[in-house]
């Protein structure tokens, strides 16, 4: 990595955790969702800005004793607010609402409660419990707090009396019809709920699980399939899956992070291809996934009617499809493809200047065939900065610098545990747990 690009990477990710600075209640502290005055809280960002307090720390974004506060009023919030049935609790089972109120803290727009969700909040607890290792009465409190919130999840309640786990329950209805199917971010839920020591997964939950994945090929790269670029990455935040292997993938010869190396090339190869034909695709311009869109709207534009879209779950390389590239999903695949991911970077800042302007760094979309004022070289861009994009810029930076994310998810014993109930061998493990061995 050359000098100026490494400094604007290094740029990008003190924007970027700006956002976990900012859009947080100083009182409780919960993360907003996004950069709108009425966002709610969205409890993955909570997660997510957790996980970077630490690397805001040993990058002299943000002082020891700043994040130590931050962490514990984010940590005793939880750990105090109400949980039950009741639907204006902030969660039940140890689990927590998708969505909750900035400042309340309890249950907003009547929304699920969400097992990967929590699952993303519980990964940020526990990083919090691995960094703050000193001996005072502050970070003594943080790891004994997220220990304890994390051993409060009731995982076993969360299969309700099936093999899988369900996507969550709301108190109107109970648990959802939907339980996790197919290769998804739900990797690390499973191992949160395999390693806990008071409410684990029972049965053969991630077997069942690992039995509706889908192995394809695509633009001569077989590989295990999941649409959302997203998908592909964010379990890889916490857990370094190099050279480690559960039973499908040593099947299959290869590794988790092999296969998002090589979903990367996918969505590179898809944009060069651009079937669908939208302005502005190629191999520097790229990263389709679940993302804020321009619509909902068609027009018909050249002689061709375009559907478009707001929030939806885009993908590669069977759709939705709509135009809408999302740089933070591209930054999230550096530790896997640096050669592309780097160049793209660079493109979006020095070409597209998308982060002119903005105050934390790239908006979270932009689409080139969306009809817009001319000038504007990307086109229609998001009002918006989203929480659930900017942790995993700051995090997957941070693992590509210096792999603090994954070397502190090492320390935690429960995860660990939960790798080998899944049956993973290979990699870290080998050294740090002889008796996961092959």
């Amino acid at each position: 990595m050359n000098r100026v690009i490494g400094a604007e990477i290094e740029t990008l990710q003190r924007e970027t955790f700006g956002y976990f600075e900012h859009e947080v209640n100083s009182a409780n502290g919960l993360v907003s969702d996004k950069t709108s005055q009425t966002s709610p809280a969205s409890i993955a960002a909570t997660g997510f800005a957790l996980a970077a307090y630490p690397v805001g720390v040993e990058r002299g974004f943000i002082p020891r004793a700043a994040a130590v506060e931050r962490t514990l009023r984010t940590l005793r919030f939880f750990s105090t607010s109400p949980q039950g049935p009741e639907p204006d609790a902030t969660g039940y089972q140890g689990l927590y609402y998708h969505f909750l109120d900035m400042k309340t803290g309890r249950r907003a727009w009547r929304c699920e409660l969400s097992t990967v969700d929590s699952a993303f909040l519980l990964a940020g607890m526990l990083t919090s419990a691995a960094y703050f290792d000193a001996g005072s009465d502050e970070e003594g409190e943080i790891r004994a707090l997220a220990d304890a919130l994390y051993r409060r999840a009731n995982w076993h309640w969360a299969q309700n009396n099936g093999v899988t786990l369900t996507h969550g329950w709301n108190p109107e209805s109970g648990f959802l019809p939907y339980r996790w199917e197919g290769y998804d971010e739900g990797l690390l839920l499973y191992m949160l709920a395999l390693g806990s020591p008071t409410y684990p997964l029972v049965g053969d939950g991630y077997a069942a699980w690992c039995s509706t994945y889908q192995w394809k090929k695509q633009y001569d790269y077989e590989y295990l399939y999941a649409g959302s670029f997203f998908t592909h990455q964010l379990s890889h935040i916490w857990i370094d899956f190099r050279n480690m292997q559960d039973g499908f993938m040593r099947d299959k010869g290869i590794d988790y992070f092999e296969n998002t190396r090589r979903a990367t090339h996918i969505q590179r190869q898809y944009a060069m291809e651009n079937p669908l034909k939208f302005n502005g695709y190629g191999p520097l311009c790229w990263g389709i996934t679940a993302s804020d869109g321009p619509g909902p709207d068609t027009i018909k534009i050249n002689g061709v009617e375009r559907q478009f879209f707001n929030y939806i779950a885009r993908g590669v390389p069977f759709g939705p499809d709509d135009g809408t590239i999302a740089p933070w999903a591209v930054v999230a695949a550096l530790p896997f493809a640096p050669d592309i991911v780097l160049p793209s970077i660079e493109y979006f800042i020095r070409e597209l200047k998308l982060k002119a302007n903005n105050p934390y760094g790239f908006k979270a979309t932009f689409n080139a065939t969306y009809p817009v004022k001319p000038g504007n070289p990307s086109g229609w861009v998001s009002p918006w900065h989203y929480g659930l994009n900017q942790g995993p810029i700051v995090l997957m930076i941070e693992n590509y610098r210096s792999e603090l994310l994954w070397r502190l998810v090492r320390q935690s014993p429960y995860i660990v545990h939960g790798l080998g109930r899944a049956g993973f061998r290979g990699g870290w493990l080998q050294e740090l747990a002889p008796a996961f061995r092959s």
